[in-house]
C-alpha cells in the first residue's frame, strides 16, 4: 500500500517521480524485506526498532504489560526502559556494521527477535487483543460495504481516480479505508452504524 500510494495516489494520481532505489526501500522496509541500498536497510532496522518499543509503550499504556512481565534477561541485555533498549538497539547496529552493509550483532538481535516473539505471545495476540479483533473485522468490513455501496461520498480525489483515472471503485475504497487512522476509523463507523442516541458523549 505504500509504494501504491507514492506511485498513483499522491499528487492527485499523478504519484511521484521517485527512483527506483527509494521505491525498493518503501517495499522492503517490512520485517521479511530485503533492502538493495544501505538507506533502505537503515530505514527496515529503524522500522524495527521504533515499532516493537512503541509496541511495549502503548501496551504499558493500555494495563496489558507491565516492564517487569518482559523476561529479565532481555531487559538486562536490551534495558529496563524504552529509552535504554533504544539506545541499545541503535548504538548496537552503528558499531556493528561492517562497510558496505548495515547489521546488528547476532546476540543482540537474537533477543531483539526473541523481544518481538513475546510480545506476539503476551500483547498482539492476547487474550485482551483477540477479543477487539472481531470488532476490527466487522468495522471494517462495514466500512469497506458501505463505500463500495456509496462511492459518491468518498473525497473527491477518490472520486476523480475512479472517473479520471479509471481505478477500479473496490480499489479506491481500499485506498480510503487504509489511510484512515484508527480514531477516524471508529469516528466515521459511528457515524455511519450506530445510532445518535446510542453514541457516549
Amino acid at each position: 500500500q505504500s509504494v501504491r500510494i507514492v506511485e498513483v495516489l499522491e499528487k492527485g494520481g499523478e504519484g511521484m517521480n521517485l527512483t527506483w532505489e527509494v521505491r525498493d526501500g518503501i517495499l522492503n522496509h517490512r520485517t521479511t524485506g530485503n533492502p538493495h541500498t544501505l538507506e533502505g536497510k537503515i530505514v527496515r532496522f529503524c522500522d524495527k526498532i521504533a515499532y516493537i518499543n512503541h509496541d511495549i509503550d502503548d501496551a504499558q499504556r493500555a494495563g496489558i504489560l507491565h516492564e517487569e512481565d518482559i523476561p529479565l534477561y532481555m531487559r538486562r541485555k536490551l534495558g529496563f526502559t524504552t529509552r535504554e533498549r533504544l539506545n541499545t538497539l541503535i548504538h548496537d547496529v552503528i558499531r556493528n556494521s561492517p562497510p558496505g552493509t548495515i547489521a546488528m550483532s547476532p546476540d543482540t538481535e537474537k533477543t531483539m527477535h526473541e523481544l518481538r516473539q513475546f510480545m506476539f505471545e503476551h500483547v498482539y495476540t492476547s487474550r485482551a487483543a483477540k477479543g477487539e479483533e472481531e470488532k476490527v473485522i466487522t468495522m471494517l468490513q462495514s466500512l469497506y460495504g458501505y463505500y463500495c455501496d456509496h462511492v459518491d461520498e468518498l473525497p473527491g480525489e477518490f472520486t476523480d481516480l475512479i472517473e479520471k483515472k479509471g481505478e477500479k471503485p473496490a480499489r479506491v475504497v481500499c485506498d480510503y479505508i487504509a489511510g484512515m487512522t484508527d480514531q477516524y476509523a471508529i469516528r466515521i463507523f459511528q457515524e455511519l452504524f450506530v445510532p445518535n442516541a446510542w453514541q457516549a458523549d
